[in-house]
């Protein structure tokens, strides 16, 4: 750099030295520059400070500059003549801007003692640093919920700064949370900052105007930091905000305080929960390196279960370090169990306890707003829509929404970008041990009322020919999700199945064994058309025992005949057959035809994937032939298009032609688009190996137009397979490839053994493009067969 050095005069001159460094160290290195995040990761400050360091809107301390320059690769030299240069912009930027002074004798400092091993929060310290620069007085309002580290962020910061505030920094810990009392008076808090700023006691006004008035009087020439934390809402800082240039306020609260937000100018620094990496970070700066590489799993256990609450983290580390021979994993066993896990996270202080830094929270809330807090802890689900707490509480829509806004503006929950609400796994046990002590059982029905009347009105939109009994009108206190089409059924069922789950399981078990009935029956159209094969089986299992407990035998011939089709695409034939054999023995005894009827095409699909057509066949028959004469058109459209299907898996495809056009109109006649197009496709199939491809490919590209609107993706990709099949028989590489690459895509998505076959259909394509046009060699059709739909 040599004598430009001596050319340094302003802050812009030292940041294109700066820049000099950085660019000249990376080309010596032969590696890209260092980025701000980068050097953030290796200095702990933030990212928005080292900007303004590199574009000169910044001056670094002399402690910050020095560590900067060495990072940077300057040598000793360079060390010093840029150390000179640092302070010679420094005092001249002092002589700009004010007469020189030293910081004031008297100056509080009442800031606490910085936390040791602060982690992570780059961001959020990205976004104070920016109060610096701000003209008039500027404010930060810092909040978060319970245990989320507010406090120890808005501390850190100010330790940071501090040298930029030479005439003092205050802190007033207002208690607006405080279990033990009420939240301190603003008129004690400014008398404290103006004995703090050297007025007698007795020369301090007993009116909290005229405290006020003295109080931004003495501020109006001096630059100090003010922290006001535990903050319990706007009101209660207002009288303590300076009213001059130069000074600025930090604030923290559990609330939101969008009313200082709105009125006064505060910029908002939201606090949510660590990410995973900084909740590693933390535990691995309070523990040895040794101990937490020794038992990776475990700590990634401890993150997990700890929700990445600061709070919880800490007191986690401070068990394992004041406990050498505690095993990390033992410590992640214990926080696995939900019912101990605030008890493992409890040290017995009161101030750093998780369940009592919560409660002061809960206690603070009105009774209505805390008693939905209660019985949120009921709920299984991972989020929850208003209509849900709205059954859960009793209540009407509208005073469940404004109960769920108070408990977000408290950080109790969080509103999710789709308009649900959810809050972290440790307020959740919170909520279910006040759920445990304040009898559940009420809210328990209402919710399961709640879940059964709405699944029904989502699985009657999804399928409106679906086999089931109106439910009686729900109880007046239970709210039923108002769905408004075919789309938002879907979308419910989409956004609620992890709760829809959890409830059909707690209905068993709990008694409600109608509901759970009503509730695994209801997912199980939901669960086919999405391929949760898994999922289906389980569900169709709780549904079947909880049958059995009923008693009642049509349940029972129900969940038999569904399990014979999830079992036959879970590839499990015995059972599928099992269970065939035992739903049409109790649909005989009902004298049910078309439950037989059913059950009998349900059990083709397991039989054709053993390679017994011809058994497939006849059940088809016998389905169609019990349903010949009766009012069930839309059964016995799906009766033919079974029929037409295994037609054409034993060579007789002018007997599937003629089978699946009969069930054509009856399809569309009875409104099933999906039911249509997986004819459509047996009819493309069909015409494929007599030899009419235009007329393959028209039928497959309108069953594809269908399923695709419907979400049906098994489907889809099934008959993106077939269609790559006809392409390829006609010479189209190119589209065969992409038809069977798209199939390839969704079957490897869904984790189904198909993948398999159509990625050996690629491979075997590029490596031997076949014959152009007409039959495949040897009489292949090259057509993996596919199973006809599967209806309740």
């Amino acid at each position: 750099m040599g004598g430009a050095l001596t050319e340094i005069e302003t802050r812009e001159d030292l940041a294109r030295a700066l820049r000099h460094l950085r660019r000249r160290e990376a080309h010596e290195r032969c590696l890209p520059e260092l980025t701000y995040r980068e050097l953030a990761a290796k200095t702990g400050w933030s990212v928005g400070v080292i900007g303004g360091y590199f574009s000169g809107k910044v001056l670094p301390s002399t402690s910050r500059f020095d560590t900067l320059v060495r990072l940077l690769g300057a040598t000793p030299a360079e060390q010093g003549a840029l150390a000179t240069a640092r302070d010679r912009v420094a005092d001249r930027d002092r002589a700009v801007t004010e007469p020189p002074r030293a910081a004031s004798p008297s100056a509080p400092h009442q800031l606490p003692a910085d936390v040791y091993g602060f982690t992570g929060r780059s961001d959020q310290l990205a976004e104070l640093d920016k109060l610096l620069d701000g003209p008039g007085v500027v404010v930060a309002a810092v909040s978060g919920t319970a245990g989320v580290g507010k406090t120890t962020l808005a501390v850190h910061w100010a330790h940071r700064v501090a040298d930029r505030f030479p005439d003092g920094q205050l802190y007033v810990n207002l208690r607006g949370f405080d279990p033990a009392g009420a939240p301190l008076d603003p008129s004690a808090a400014v008398r404290g900052f103006l004995v703090a700023l050297g007025v007698p006691a007795k020369q301090v006004p007993a009116d909290l105007g005229e405290q006020t008035a003295q109080y931004r009087s003495l501020l109006a020439t001096r630059r100090v930091l003010v922290l006001l934390d535990n903050a319990h809402d706007a009101a209660q800082v207002r009288p303590l905000l300076p009213g001059s240039p130069g000074c600025v306020v930090v604030i923290t609260s559990r609330n939101r305080l969008t009313g200082l937000v709105a009125t006064d100018g505060a910029r908002p620094v939201p606090l949510h929960l660590m990410s995973a990496g900084e909740a590693r970070e933390l535990i691995a700066r309070r523990l040895s390196a040794d101990r937490v590489a020794a038992e990776p799993a475990a700590v990634a256990e401890i993150v997990a279960r700890c929700s990445g609450l600061p709070l919880a983290l800490a007191i986690a580390a401070a068990r394992a370090a004041t406990d050498s021979d505690l095993p990390l994993a033992r410590l992640a066993a214990e926080l696995d169990r939900a019912t101990d896990r605030l008890d493992a996270l409890d040290v017995g202080d009161s101030a750093s306890d998780v369940r009592t830094v919560l409660s002061w929270s809960y206690q603070m809330l009105p009774e209505q707003t805390a008693r939905l807090f209660r019985l949120l802890g009921l709920h299984p689900g991972p989020d929850l829509g208003v209509a849900t707490a709205a059954s859960l509480a009793g209540v009407r829509p509208a005073a469940a929404r404004r109960a769920l806004v108070e408990l977000v503006r408290a950080h109790l929950i969080t509103e999710t970008a789709s308009g649900r609400f959810a809050f972290h796994d440790l307020l959740r046990a919170y909520a279910a041990e006040l759920a445990r002590a304040d009898n559940g059982a009420e809210a328990l029905a209402r919710l399961l009322d709640h879940y059964a009347h709405t699944a029904y009105a989502a699985a009657m939109l999804v399928d409106p020919l679906c086999e089931d009994q109106p439910p009686p009108p729900p109880p007046a206190d239970v709210t039923v999700d108002d769905l408004a089409g075919r789309a938002e059924a879907m979308a419910w069922f989409t956004a609620e199945h992890p709760a829809l789950i959890a409830a059909a399981d707690i209905a068993a078990e709990q008694g409600f064994v109608e509901r759970a009935c009503q509730l695994a029956w209801r997912l199980d159209e939901f669960h086919h058309r999405r391929s949760h094969w898994p999922e289906r089986v389980r569900m169709l299992r709780t549904g079947l025992e909880a049958a059995q407990r009923l008693g009642d035998r049509r349940w029972l011939a129900r969940m038999h005949r569904q399990l014979v089709g999830a079992y036959a695409w879970s590839g499990r034939w015995e059972e599928s057959e099992r269970h065939a054999g035992l739903a049409i023995a109790l649909y005989r005894e009902l004298g049910d035809d078309a439950g037989q009827a059913r059950c009998h095409r349900s059990l083709c699909l397991a039989l054709e994937r053993q390679g017994r057509h011809y058994d497939a066949l006849e059940h088809a028959r016998q389905s169609r032939d019990l349903l010949e004469g009766t009012d069930d058109r839309a059964g016995l459209a799906y009766a033919f298009n079974s029929v037409g299907w295994y037609s054409a898996l034993v060579g007789d495809f002018e007997a599937a032609l003629d089978n699946c056009s009969q069930a054509v109109p009856l399809l569309q006649e009875s409104g099933d688009p999906v039911d249509e197009a997986t004819t459509w496709d047996s009819l493309g199939y069909a015409h494929h190996h007599l030899g009419r491809y235009e007329e393959a490919v028209a039928c497959y590209e309108r069953a594809l137009s269908t399923f695709r609107e419907y979400g049906a993706r098994y489907y889809e990709a099934d008959t993106l397979d077939h269609l790559g099949d006809t392409y390829r028989a006609t010479g189209d590489h190119d589209a065969a490839r992409t038809a069977w690459r798209g199939a390839l895509t969704i079957f490897e998505e869904l984790h189904r053994s198909e993948a398999e076959a159509v990625s050996a259909k690629l491979t075997a394509d590029r490596r031997s493009p076949g014959q152009p046009g007409g039959h495949p060699q040897n009489g292949d059709t090259g057509v993996t067969p596919h199973p006809p739909v599967l209806r309740n």
